[in-house]
C-alpha cells in the first residue's frame, strides 16, 4: 500500500491532473469533491504515459472511476485482491477506522507482496489455486 496519497479536485482539468502525476511520480490520484471522496483517476484513465491532445477538453470528474471502491486498513489482502479481480480494478482506496484516506493499494502492490512471500508459502497457495481450478471451483 502506498501511504503517500496525492489528491485532486473533481473539477480540475484532466491535463493538469496528468501533469501532477508526472511531477509527483504517481500513477493514481484520489479525487475529492469538497471534503468528500469522489473517485480515483489513474494514468491509464488519462490516456497512458503520453498526454493526448484531446485531454484538455475533459475534467477529472469526466474520466475518474466513481463510485470509488474502498477497503479498510483491516481488510484482508485476499479480499482486496478479489474486489480488484471481480471489478477489473487496478487500485483500491484504503480508509482508516475513522473513514479518512489512509492509502492506495494497487495490483502492483499485491504482486510485490507475492514476490516477497517465502517460496514455500507461495507454492502452497499456488497449489491450492491449481487444485481448485482442476475441480472446477472458483
Amino acid at each position: 500500500m502506498s501511504k503517500a496519497v496525492e489528491t485532486v479536485k473533481a473539477k480540475v482539468a484532466a491535463s493538469e491532473a496528468k501533469t501532477r502525476m508526472r511531477q509527483r511520480h504517481v500513477h493514481h490520484l484520489v479525487v475529492t469533491d469538497g471534503l468528500e471522496l469522489a473517485g480515483i483517476v489513474s494514468e491509464r484513465d488519462l490516456g497512458g504515459p503520453k498526454l493526448p491532445k484531446a485531454l484538455g477538453k475533459w475534467t477529472v470528474a469526466d474520466l475518474m472511476t466513481s463510485p470509488v471502491v474502498t477497503v479498510t486498513t483491516r481488510t484482508p489482502l485476499r479480499r482486496a485482491a478479489a474486489l480488484m479481480k471481480g471489478r477489473s480494478l487496478g487500485s483500491l482506496v484504503v480508509t482508516s477506522a475513522n473513514g479518512k484516506v489512509a492509502g492506495i493499494v494497487t495490483v502492483s502492490d499485491l504482486l510485490d507482496l507475492i514476490a516477497r512471500t517465502p517460496e514455500h508459502r507461495s507454492n502452497r497457495a499456488l497449489r491450492r489455486v491449481r487444485d481448485r481450478e482442476a475441480w472446477g471451483e472458483q
